[in-house]
């Protein structure tokens, strides 16, 4: 049976074939270090994590790269909240973000990139956007013209309505008076006195978040990739931009091959964010429970299904867990592994699985340490 994995841009589970034959690039929205890591973020790093492994497994080149947004509203926002450096403000999160994942034994990308390493590629990539007719230049700030670029929504499929409510949530401003229509972006924006900056030609300024992420990707992966990934909540309006931006500045078609996006994680009844405020931080658990422990929780949930986090399920896991460790055998369910793997990743039967095999192989090939 072939790999197949669902695609978010056709709704369907689609047979994995890679641009090219043998290697696999993947890219994945990374985070925006101005706060700790918390279970919601995990989930989506652990099913990538995993997803490496199997494709690794199954006998791909992977090249995989992960960004941080090293440089937003968001971040420079919480630096003036705590009167300190935005720079160092970015550097203290990603390292405890960095000590996380490796505590949880997930892998380390090929390529580690932050927003602000990208810099040149950036101006590149808005230079030409405006030499082609996608994008325009005003009064400092340079955005990209949605109506120049056609089917855009093709990833998301909100109506036009559905996508001015969603954007202004996620931090733009439709009733900019400098923009053309309320969908259009910031590709550049002009920064203000206080504010951290490079030079370009249209003046002093600092990347949108969209263009960073086609930017990265062009720098480290090339024009197109086979997938890209992320939580459910950046399909709009991240990656609807990042399609229109990369597309309209490469002329090469797809982007991406593969769209593949993790379900959110609820707790106490709402989404896990960090506006909401109810966040369960993996440094916390990690002080409770095992690193296997945390992961076999993740992979208990199928990454398309949004679920609500409850602390006794790590409880339970870390009593699975012991039972498997003291009955390992030898043998490897080969066949009936790769069966629910290739079946968009059904880790959840793996796991029950492995509680009927308890196979060493098995456990490391799902990233448990032993």
């Amino acid at each position: 049976m072939p790999f197949k994995l669902y695609d978010s841009l056709t709704n369907l589970k689609k047979e994995f074939k890679p641009l090219s034959f043998g290697k696999v690039s993947i890219y994945v929205c990374g985070i925006t270090p101005y706060d700790t890591t918390h279970l919601g973020h995990t989930f989506t790093y652990v099913f990538f994590d995993t997803l490496v492994r199997y494709l690794k497994f199954k006998g791909y080149k992977v090249t995989y790269t992960q960004n941080v947004t090293d440089i937003d509203d968001d971040i420079l926002k919480k630096a003036k909240e705590l009167k300190t450096d935005w720079k160092k403000l970015g550097e203290k999160w990603t390292t405890r973000y960095l000590e996380d994942m490796k505590a949880l034994n997930i892998l380390p990308p090929t390529h580690y990139i932050k927003a602000t390493e990208a810099i040149p590629e950036i101006i590149e990539i808005i230079r030409v956007l405006i030499q082609k007719g996608f994008a325009s230049e005003i009064n400092g700030n340079v955005y990209f013209e949605v109506s120049k670029f056609k089917n855009y929504g093709k990833l998301s499929k909100l109506t036009r309505e559905e996508m001015i409510k969603i954007s202004a949530e996620r931090g733009a401003n439709p009733n900019d008076p400098n923009k053309i229509d309320p969908l259009d972006f910031l590709l550049w924006q002009k920064s203000l006195e206080d504010e951290p900056f490079w030079n370009s030609p249209w003046g002093k300024g600092r990347p949108g978040w969209h263009i960073e992420c086609s930017a990265m990707i062009y720098k480290t992966l090339g024009p197109q990739i086979d997938l890209h990934g992320g939580g459910y909540d950046l399909i709009y309006p991240h990656h609807e931009s990042e399609i229109a931006q990369s597309e309209s500045f490469t002329n090469k078609l797809p982007f991406v091959k593969y769209w593949s996006h993790v379900a959110m994680l609820n707790y106490k009844g709402e989404k896990m964010s960090k506006s909401l405020g109810n966040l369960v931080m993996v440094r916390d658990l990690l002080k409770k429970y095992s690193p296997n422990a945390i992961r076999w929780i993740l992979l208990s949930h199928h990454y398309r299904s949004e679920w609500d986090f409850e602390e006794g399920e790590l409880q339970k896991a870390e009593r699975v867990l012991n039972k498997i460790t003291q009955n390992l055998s030898g043998q490897f369910p080969t066949e009936e592994f790769t069966t629910l793997m290739d079946n968009d990743l059904d880790t959840p039967s793996v796991l029950k699985l492995l509680e009927k095999t308890p196979s060493k192989k098995l456990l490391q090939i799902l990233g448990f340490t032993i």
